[in-house]
């Protein structure tokens, strides 16, 4: 079944319900969005993990390419609680950065 298909027959189901609070949401698959999204996941995933075991400050600047992944993925999607999420973590994270290498 091809991806049309897929959105015909939910395009189908949802005027089957008559109603105006339906809303068709897919989450893309396969396309640019669908690689940002899952490589920016581990990259947090890693940048966890060395928070764990005490890597600083690598662990910033590794959660930094997620939310910059992160970002993107909101921009692509139109979704701004990513955008706003992602754009305040960078934001604190970079001040992290900072604060260990000036003591700002």
């Amino acid at each position: 079944m091809t991806k049309d298909e897929v959105y015909r027959k939910l395009d189908d189901k949802i005027k089957d319900l008559k109603s105006t609070r339906v809303f068709k949401k897919v989450t893309p698959k396969g396309d640019l969005s669908w690689y940002v999204k899952w490589a920016s996941s581990l990259t947090l995933i890693v940048a966890m993990l060395f928070t764990s075991v005490n890597i600083f400050p690598l662990n910033l600047y590794i959660a930094n390419l997620g939310f910059i992944g992160w970002f993107i993925v909101g921009m692509l999607w139109h979704d701004r609680a990513l955008i706003v999420l992602n754009a305040i973590s960078f934001v604190i994270y970079s001040l992290g950065i900072l604060n260990y290498y000036y003591g700002v």
